[in-house]
Order: structure tokens, then C-alpha cells, then sequence
């Protein structure tokens, strides 16, 4: 028997492009995403034709015996022309595919990009079975196939079938990826894009690994995980603008959470000392490379312990993150450079660090005009409904500093004004016990020493209510709930916050809507509405 002529060599453990790319017929219009209606007409016309024969195209199993991976493993050391009476059955989706001769030859690929050859020989399937798998197979189409294992004179570890069946029928054609595909068409097909790109499933996994390594930090260290209402009478938490939508059942407006920390926090009233949440939450702000209005947060909140203690802690979470998932500290980015994260992470004053870039002196009691003045200077518009002396020193500091910080580092001491949550520092008046975590220029993660008084938390909270009668569609509401409970006692504790969307931007260098699965896009001509 012979090999089929200038079949792609397949690699046992590396992924391959998954396309094959000498079928220029498979076009697709990488702008929508939609295929030549003509191809489509042609595979819905088999379809048709199956149906009438009496052949299932979809039929609700096949029985498979073994896994591609499965079969690579334990044949790995067939060689050239050896033969095997192992027989099994596979099953994947094809992704080459020679159909002439005595002889056809198709590549099935598994979840994990994965390939192994099927061989249909006429000898073997007969006259009819051989016929029927030119006409009826094409690229994209789920395939079964049973036979023995054997390895090609090329040395190709393949399967000499028997029998096949179509598992699956693909009435869209597969993209040709000798085509650099745009990034848009990746995100709002993302389908294609983890079949087609080895890149977008390792990013599936190393998402997952990297979840799982949080939790298992988060078990370790005695912290119990627990769910909070995404839909909410007040949003609360954070400074952003919400989502709203109507509840007919109540006939009340609610709120998308924008945050969980007002129902964690109450968790931990009741008892629940150590206590996290990983989930979605929603803010009706701005799109880019590194912000999406859909976005996993995690949450977590520690009795006993403030900011010092929380910041070592997400130390610990994000290098044990790095090591669990990569095996080392020191991750490799998109770009293929190295990136650090191991070691005593920097820690710098907010206000030191803008006085020393601005080269001016800047203080918590520095006048709301004067810091006006310096960001005119600079370019920045911060004239904004309801400016505050800390808001324009917090976009002083990310023009001049913050947007530099390539290095893991942790920014304390934040302006009151800015930080409705947080306990005000024991020796520094004007400023707050919080920090954000910097990570590659960009805001990984923020941490505080709760403020626990209720009274001054009421206080907070109706300075914030003016700044909302004022303009600012950002401020914090009143949530009598969350001060009565508050008024139950909240012993001395320190949370914090972290993007997950951004922790794996920051250990894998790329940007959020890589990182998101199914990250939400504008719609499209075609009103798709998400990736």
C-alpha cells in the first residue's frame, strides 16, 4: 500500500493546523463569517440525498473504542510499513481529506488538535463503501472509523478502515487558514477560531487550570466559596455604572451586579470568616484592549487581617497560579518574552509616586483647583460633573506612573474621596489603607483594610449620594441593608478584589478578548450578538 502523495506529516504530541488548506473552494468571508451560499446548497443537498437513502448524517452515537489520543499513545512506536491486528474504533473531524484512487486518505482531528490518518483502502471497504466516502465526506464533517492500526510506509500512524459512518455532517465549509484571519472574525466566531488555532484552545485550558489553581490556593488557606445575586436592588461595591433591567414579578427596576463585595461582607457578619466568589459581573462602561463590560471578578474577605495581610495573600495566589499552571514563576508572553512574577513584589505610596513624576509636591490636602491646574498642563481632561481632589490625583498618578509599572507592583494608599469602602489609614491623614495591584501597566487587582464602623461608613455613604445628585453616574448608592448589617458588627478585616480576565492577561499577554471565551461584540450586519 502507498501513502497518499504530499500528505502533511502529523506530529504524535504537537498540535497541527487542523485545516486543510489546498481546497481553495472552502472560502469563507472572514468579515461575517457567513460561507458561499453554493457550498452550502452542495452539503444541504447531501444531506437531502443521506436522508433519502435511508443514511442517518447525524446519527445519536457511533461506537467509538478508543480516542485519538488514546490510540497515539499506545502505537507510538509502530514503525515504517509495521501492521497491527488492533482493532479500533475513532472518531473526529476531518481536517484533510484525499479522495481519489483505489486508495483515500482523511486526518480526523480530537478536541486538543490531535491527528491521526484514516485509510480507506477499495480492498478493504469494497467498491460501494469506497464510492460513497468520496462522495458523501468532506472537510469539517465528524467521521467514524473502524479498523486495525497500522503504520504507513511514510510512517504515518494510521487507521486501515474497514468500516466508516459520517457521525456528524458539516453544511458550512471549514475556513482556509493560509488566510491570516482578523481578530474580529476570531471573537465572533470563536467556533472556528478553537478549531482552527491551536493558540485559542490552549487558551481554554490555561484558563481552566488557572481557575482551578485559585480555588485550590483559596481551600488551602481556609477560605469557603459562596454565590451572591447577580441581579440586585442597588448597585453597590464599586464605583461604576451599572446595567438595569425590570423584574415584571415584582415590578421593580434591578441592577446587574457590578460587584459582590456588599453580600460578601455580610457573610462575614454572620460568621463566615474567610469566604470568596468567583463570577460574572456587569458595568455599562467602556470596550477595549483591556476592559469588557461582561468580566470575571473574584472577591475575597479575611476576619482578622488588613491590607498587608490581603496583599501578601494575592501575592500567593497569582505566583501559585504561575507555578500550578506553567511550572514556574517566570511565564512566557505572546510576544515570547519572559515575564517575572516570583520574588517580594515592589510596593510604592500613590502620592510620593505622582509628587516624584509631576515634580511637584502632592498631598491629600492639596486644593481641587491646583491639581486642575497640573493635569490642564499635562493634557488631561478632568473636568468631569463631579471632579474630586482624589479623582484627578488617581488620573495624575495612571498618566505618570501607573501606565509604566511593568513590574508587579503594589500602589497604597489611595484618597478618601475615591474609597467610600475602605478604613482610613492609622497614621496618614486624608488617605486610605487600600492598594491596587499593577501588572504589566495595567490594574490587576485591588485591596483594603475594610472600614467596619458603620457610622462612618453612613458618612461615606452619603458624601457619595451627593457626588450622585451632583452628576457623577459612577458614585455609590445608600444601601440601608448593607448598614444595618454593618451595624450588627463587622470584626477588623481585609478583601480584595482581582479580574480573572486580567490575571490571564497579565501571565499570558494577550488581551482581554482573547482571554474572554465568548467576550461580548457589537453586533454585526449579520445580528449576531455574541462571539
Amino acid at each position: 500500500m502507498s501513502d497518499a502523495p504530499a500528505s502533511p506529516s502529523n506530529d504524535s504530541t504537537e498540535p497541527v493546523d487542523p485545516v486543510d488548506t489546498t481546497d481553495e473552494h472552502l472560502a469563507v468571508d472572514d468579515e461575517t463569517g457567513t460561507a458561499d451560499p453554493e457550498q452550502v446548497r452542495v452539503r444541504k443537498d447531501k444531506r437531502e440525498r443521506l436522508l433519502a437513502a435511508g443514511v442517518e448524517p447525524y446519527p445519536v452515537q457511533v461506537p467509538v473504542t478508543a480516542s485519538v489520543a488514546q490510540v497515539r499513545q499506545e502505537h507510538a512506536d509502530l514503525e515504517a510499513g509495521q501492521e497491527t491486528d488492533a482493532v479500533v474504533g475513532v472518531a473526529g473531524r476531518v481536517v484533510h481529506l484525499r479522495n481519489t484512487g483505489k486508495l483515500c486518505f482523511a486526518s480526523i482531528a480530537d478536541g486538543e488538535g490531535r491527528t491521526l490518518q484514516i485509510m480507506l483502502s477499495l480492498a478493504e471497504v469494497g467498491q460501494d463503501a469506497l464510492a460513497a466516502f468520496k462522495t458523501d465526506v468532506d472537510l469539517g464533517d465528524f467521521l467514524f472509523a473502524s479498523g486495525r492500526v497500522i503504520s504507513s510506509r511514510r510512517g504515518e500512524l494510521s487507521v486501515m478502515a474497514t468500516s466508516w459512518q459520517l457521525a456528524s455532517k458539516a453544511l458550512r465549509p471549514l475556513p482556509t487558514m493560509h488566510k491570516e484571519t482578523s481578530e474580529e472574525t476570531r471573537v465572533r466566531r470563536r467556533y472556528l477560531d478553537l478549531i482552527a488555532r491551536p493558540d485559542a484552545r490552549d487558551m481554554v485550558r490555561t484558563r481552566a487550570a488557572v481557575m482551578r489553581s485559585l480555588r485550590e490556593s483559596f481551600h488551602a488557606r481556609g477560605y469557603l466559596e459562596v454565590e451572591t445575586p447577580t441581579l440586585q436592588t442597588i448597585a453597590g461595591g464599586a464605583a461604576a455604572r451599572p446595567f438595569t433591567t425590570h423584574m415584571n414579578a415584582f415590578d421593580v427596576d434591578l441592577y446587574l451586579r457590578i460587584a459582590t463585595e456588599l453580600f460578601l461582607k455580610q457573610a462575614v457578619v454572620g460568621g463566615v470568616e474567610r469566604v470568596y466568589e468567583i463570577g460574572r459581573n456587569f458595568r455599562n462602561e467602556g470596550v477595549d484592549s483591556s476592559h469588557s463590560p461582561e468580566f470575571s471578578a473574584m472577591e475575597a474577605y479575611e476576619a482578622w487581617t488588613d491590607y498587608n495581610g490581603i496583599a501578601a495573600m494575592t501575592q500567593g495566589l497569582v505566583q501559585e497560579a504561575a507555578q500550578n499552571v506553567f511550572g514556574t514563576t517566570t511565564v512566557t508572553l505572546a510576544d515570547g518574552s519572559p515575564y517575572e512574577v516570583g520574588g517580594e513584589w515592589a510596593q510604592i505610596s500613590l502620592y510620593h509616586a505622582t509628587s516624584e513624576a509631576l515634580g511637584e509636591e502632592i498631598t491629600p490636602q492639596v486644593p481641587l483647583a491646583q491639581l486642575q491646574r497640573y493635569a490642564e498642563k499635562l493634557g488631561l481632561d478632568v473636568s468631569g460633573k463631579a471632579p474630586t481632589p482624589g479623582k484627578v490625583v488617581e488620573e495624575l498618578f495612571e498618566h505618570l506612573v501607573g501606565d509604566h509599572l511593568v513590574a508587579p507592583t503594589f500602589v497604597r494608599d489611595f484618597p478618601v474621596d475615591t474609597s467610600p469602602l475602605t478604613r482610613a489609614h492609622r497614621t496618614l491623614p486624608g488617605v486610605t489603607e487600600k492598594w491596587d495591584l499593577y501588572i504589566r501597566g495595567f490594574e490587576l487587582a485591588t485591596g483594603y483594610s475594610e472600614l467596619v464602623d458603620p457610622v462612618v461608613q453612613r458618612e461615606r455613604f452619603e458624601a457619595q449620594a451627593l457626588l450622585a445628585a451632583a452628576g457623577d453616574p459612577e458614585a455609590m448608592l445608600l444601601d440601608e441593608d448593607f448598614l444595618r448589617a454593618v451595624e450588627h458588627a463587622l470584626p477588623p478585616m481585609g478583601g480584595m478584589g482581582m479580574g480573572v480576565d486580567r490575571l490571564l492577561m497579565a501571565l499570558t499577554g494577550r488581551g482581554i478578548r482573547e482571554t474572554i471565551l465568548f467576550p461580548l461584540v457589537k453586533p454585526a450586519a449579520t445580528g449576531a450578538r455574541r462571539a
